[in-house]
Parts: C-alpha cells; sequence; structure tokens
C-alpha cells in the first residue's frame, strides 16, 4: 500500500520504540517524513532506513519540552516539504517510583515532555494541519485508562493527551481536521525494557500491566497509527483505540 504518497508525516520519538517503527511503516506507505527526536544517532539511523525505502526525509534534534525547539522543528518540516499532513507524537518518557519519593522535578519533567510536548507540536502544527486538511495522532498509553502501578507522574500525562486529543477533535472537526488517540500497553520497546521497580515494590502488581497473550510489538501500534493517519481512518475522530492484546478487557 502507498497510502501516504505525496504526504508529509512529521513524527517525534522518531529515534527508538514506537516511533521508530512508525516512521518506517509511513516510509513503506510512501511518505516523506521530518523524524525528530532527542539523540542523534538514532537519529540519524532511522533516517537512513527511511530513505532505504526510497522516501524524502529531513531530522530535527528536538526536545520537546522547549517550546522555542518545536516551533522550529515544524517550521523545518514546513520549510523543507511545504506542508504538513500527518503529525504523529509518540515521544515519551517514563520512570517508576513510589508517589512519595517522586521529586519536582522529576514529575515535571514527565509532565514537560509527556503533555506540554504534544501540546506545543499540535499548536504549532495546527495552522499547517488545517491548511492540508490533515490529521494528528497522539499516543497516550492503558496508563490513561487504568492505575498502573508506580507511574503517578506518567499516567498523569498520558491521560492530558486523551483530553487534549477530544478536545481538538471538537475544535477543528469543521475545518477538516481529525485528531485521535492510540494507548498502547504492554508493548516491548525500549524504554519498558529499562524499567527498574522501585524499592519495595509489590512484584505481584506487574499483573496488572501484562497483557494475557504477551507482549505486543512497537510495529503492531505503528500499524494503527497509520490507518488513523490514513484515509481508511477518515470517519474516524476524538477516538482512543487501544493496543494492549487484551490487558484491559
Amino acid at each position: 500500500m502507498k497510502r501516504f504518497a505525496d504526504r508529509v508525516v512529521l513524527v517525534t520519538g522518531a529515534g527508538s520504540g514506537i516511533g521508530h517503527a512508525t516512521a518506517l511503516r509511513l516510509a513503506d506507505e510512501g511518505a516523506a517524513l521530518l523524524c525528530a527526536d532527542v539523540v542523534t544517532e538514532p537519529l540519524r539511523a532511522v533516517a537512513e532506513e527511511c530513505r532505504a525505502r526510497g522516501v524524502a526525509v529531513e531530522t530535527a534534534l528536538c526536545d520537546q519540552s522547549d517550546e522555542r525547539q518545536v516551533d522550529a522543528t515544524v517550521a523545518a518540516c514546513v520549510a523543507r516539504f511545504a506542508r504538513i499532513d500527518v503529525l504523529c507524537n509518540v515521544a515519551g518518557n517514563q520512570r517508576l517510583d513510589h508517589t512519595p519519593e517522586r521529586a519536582t522535578p522529576d514529575w515535571n519533567r514527565v509532565l514537560a515532555v509527556n503533555l506540554s510536548g504534544t501540546f506545543f507540536f499540535c499548536r504549532a502544527a495546527l495552522p499547517h494541519l488545517i491548511a492540508s486538511k490533515g490529521n494528528i495522532v497522539n499516543v497516550a498509553s492503558t496508563a490513561a485508562l487504568r492505575g498502573q502501578p508506580w507511574s503517578a507522574a506518567y499516567s498523569a500525562s498520558k491521560g492530558g493527551i486523551l483530553s487534549l486529543t477530544r478536545n481538538l477533535a471538537i475544535d477543528y472537526a469543521a475545518q477538516g481536521v481529525r485528531a485521535n488517540t492510540v494507548c498502547p500497553g504492554d508493548i516491548k520497546t525500549p524504554i519498558v525494557n529499562a524499567f527498574r521497580l522501585p524499592e519495595g515494590a509489590n512484584p505481584k502488581l506487574l499483573d496488572r500491566i501484562r497483557a494475557p497473550r504477551g507482549s505486543g510489538s512497537a510495529e503492531s501500534v505503528a500499524g494503527v497509527i497509520a490507518m488513523l493517519a490514513s484515509d481508511d481512518g477518515a470517519h474516524i475522530n476524538g477516538a482512543e483505540i487501544r493496543i494492549d492484546g487484551g490487558m484491559l478487557s
């Protein structure tokens, strides 16, 4: 399929995990890409992989907690490709800890990257998405739908993304812009592989974040993102789709 031929997609967090898989999936389907991330080498690598698929790719180093960097990244995309058709907000961070031990700077950092960063990209891209009648796919989490152990900041930030997306879907539907959210759960990614349980944590609580059929792949999430962002998702707006192997069923 070449559902994204002649379309321009900006993908955040493209250097690893779900962002990496999303960039490759969209490249396979013909999208021109602006890949953004905060780490240089993974960003260079994903750009090379996408170019090997025959599509145009630009990269941008961007800490999305900084609105000036976000604005510059969106401007770079438009300067290179003259438009934005799809914004995929994938970048995020997480760490596990007991709430009384969560330092204020750590709390602020999670919300700044996950929630404020998503907002900054939506805000900067919306004028261009209105012009192209484009759409937004934001990545939240099953942590936004049910309590997740040791994840107060992460869950709060992902819940905020759900609410933000619903509001965007209503505010801009009349102008032809769609906004949807995917909620992955129990997906194999580098951020999950790096988890360390807080001291004294009850390991039985891990059952709340395990899918009955086993962990899913980043590619499984990328496929749903591609569907929502394509014309196959033309009548889907303001939705949240779980990709969790039945974890919350």
